[in-house]
């Protein structure tokens, strides 16, 4: 047990409270004169009808444990002081002894997530800003596994939209169209439907027949969509980004699933056809914000929308699992994934945990595939790799190891759309994003390089088991410790709330009191021999916790630059 973990135990028995529910709101001080942690106890005066100071000095009466040195009383704050020694030993030894586990919950043993992500439409290379999509997923992927979760990855492939379809009429007269064709080919039939009704007509009469079992039509979807979906595992494939599951659109058309939903929409009365034809959900009782609060969920032909598709396949998923079930969605669809959670309401469905997400924007501005306005991933990943190669070149006289520059290019793409709050854009500068300084993957790779070295020079092997931990007493050291300790409840918030960036902003802080620790304090030529070691062992603990951020957010490390 852990030495937060005891007070919590401990305060927890004098209030008779929940363990986890003190432990919550018990936090590292804000700084060391306001003691290693500290309870804000006006969190629980209105549970417990007591004031505040009551509280504190209530518990500071009853609180004793041999690792606390003092407690103070300050203004409803119960300030809690922890003996040096052991508060050092206690977060070193964990991390030596969890190594590329510390920090884990374990929450997910025994417990299966489905996280659903990227599911960009198949009809071309995706642009960096679909990244964004993939890139989060891909985290949370890793973040849920970090904490023992089984995890599987769903890619939910649109192969029957029109924009699938539009594929099909413009490349009819072609062979073995190629997957670096598919945006050009996307972009001119495009321009060519909006003046030619004949050739949207064309568009939607492929849709009647996939929808009423044309198996050569159907075989033509499928081709066409499998070219994307190879061309896009290729590119996400150099990204370390893997999926479990390819689950099919017209799957649920062929297996019968999207009539079931709709017969299953007709027993809940809120079915009904409007005037052109068309089927919809009335949403009035879930008081969405929208003008005419329904779901359009088929044409007029009766063929099915994207939404009961979508409704089918989440039935899916909800039926797969119970644990934990996520989506990765763009801002831009908040209304809709609304009416999706209604429409499953409405048949006794709980909908998945959503996380939303704002526009990688460039220079140029906001990006679009079907006006061709776009920034290829693909062409993005070259440019930034050929300018990694660029700068180590410089800095390694003309040598280049192409497995490092791809570390540190693509870890590159990576934190920058990452350390932003998913909520937020985040505009791609590509001079800033592969800066030595600054709030960088590059900045923290080379820190770590530098741990790395050092540990090397001192042919560290791991632990110092008979350490004298009271020789790590400046306040720089203790404000590591209290960082790396910090690291567990970090984990513990982001695996609530699926949020990555609180990683990219720890271990970027964790990595500037490295850079300011080994700047003002020798640590190879320390005065004692017993004082490097310690000194070695404290580096050794924060290159353990960055190497798990990183990895936490799909960014490898490298031993040097």
């Amino acid at each position: 047990m852990s030495i937060k973990e005891s007070i919590a135990s401990a305060i927890a028995n004098i209030l008779d409270k929940d363990v986890a529910e003190i432990y919550q709101i018990l936090d590292k001080s804000p700084n060391l004169e306001m003691g290693d942690y500290s309870l804000p106890c006006f969190k629980l005066a209105k549970e417990l009808k007591m004031a505040p100071l009551q509280i504190a000095n209530n518990i500071k009466d009853k609180l004793i444990l041999p690792e606390i040195d003092k407690i103070e009383v300050v203004s409803g704050y119960l300030n809690i002081f922890i003996k040096k020694e052991i508060y050092v030993k206690s977060v070193l030894e964990e991390i030596a002894n969890k190594r590329e586990k510390y920090g884990s919950t374990g929450e997910g043993k025994g417990k299966t997530a489905l996280v659903e992500h990227t599911s960009i439409n198949p009809n071309a290379s995706p642009h960096i800003g679909r990244a964004r999509n993939a890139l989060i997923g891909d985290s949370v992927v890793k973040i849920l596994n970090f904490n023992d979760y089984k995890v599987e990855t769903h890619y939910f492939v649109n192969d029957i939209g029109k924009q699938i379809s539009m594929l099909l009429v413009g490349s009819k007269n072609k062979e073995n169209v190629k997957f670096d064709e598919l945006l050009q080919l996307y972009v001119d039939i495009n321009k060519r439907v909006e003046e030619d009704k004949d050739l949207e007509q064309e568009v939607f009469d492929n849709l009647y027949k996939l929808e009423n079992g044309d198996k050569e039509t159907i075989q033509k979807f499928r081709n066409i969509v499998e070219t994307c979906i190879e061309g896009q595992k290729e590119i996400f494939g150099k990204l370390g980004i893997h999926y479990d599951y390819f689950d099919y659109e017209s799957d649920f058309i062929i297996n019968g699933k999207v009539d079931e939903v709709l017969e299953k929409l007709k027993d809940t009365g809120k079915l009904f056809e409007a005037e052109d034809g068309r089927l919809a959900i009335n949403q009035e009782e879930y008081h969405l914000p929208m003008k005419s609060p329904v779901l359009v969920v088929t044409r007029a032909d009766k063929t099915s929308l994207y939404p009961l598709r979508d409704i089918a396949y989440s039935i899916y998923k909800a039926e797969r699992n119970t644990d934990k079930n996520v989506i990765i969605l763009g801002e831009d669809q908040k209304l809709y994934f609304q009416q999706i959670s209604a429409a499953l309401d409405l048949l006794g469905y709980k909908t998945a945990q959503v996380i939303h997400y704002s526009f990688v924007l460039l220079p140029s501005g906001k990006m679009s595939t079907r006006n061709g306005t776009v920034v290829l991933l693909e062409d993005f990943m070259k440019e930034i790799l050929e300018k990694t190669k660029q700068e180590l070149a410089k800095r390694n006289e003309g040598n280049i190891d192409e497995e490092k520059a791809k570390k540190i290019a693509y870890g590159a793409v990576k934190y920058t759309i990452l350390k932003g709050s998913c909520e937020k854009n985040v505009t791609f500068d590509l001079e800033k994003a592969l800066s030595f300084d600054g709030d960088t993957s590059l900045y923290i790779q080379y820190n770590y390089a530098r741990i790395n070295s050092i540990l090397t020079k001192a042919n560290y092997e791991g632990m110092v088991k008979l350490g004298k931990f009271e020789l790590l007493n400046e306040d720089a050291e203790i404000q590591i410790i209290q960082k790396l300790e910090e690291f567990k409840s970090i984990i513990a918030k982001v695996t609530e709330k699926l949020t990555p960036n609180l990683i990219a902003n720890y271990v970027y802080d964790l990595t500037k009191l490295f850079s300011s620790y080994y700047h003002d304090y020798s640590i190879l030529n320390a005065e004692t021999e017993e004082l490097k070691n310690m000194r070695l062992q404290l580096i050794y603990s924060i290159g353990e916790v960055i190497e798990i951020s990183l990895n936490l957010l799909g960014i490898e490390t490298v031993d040097e630059i």
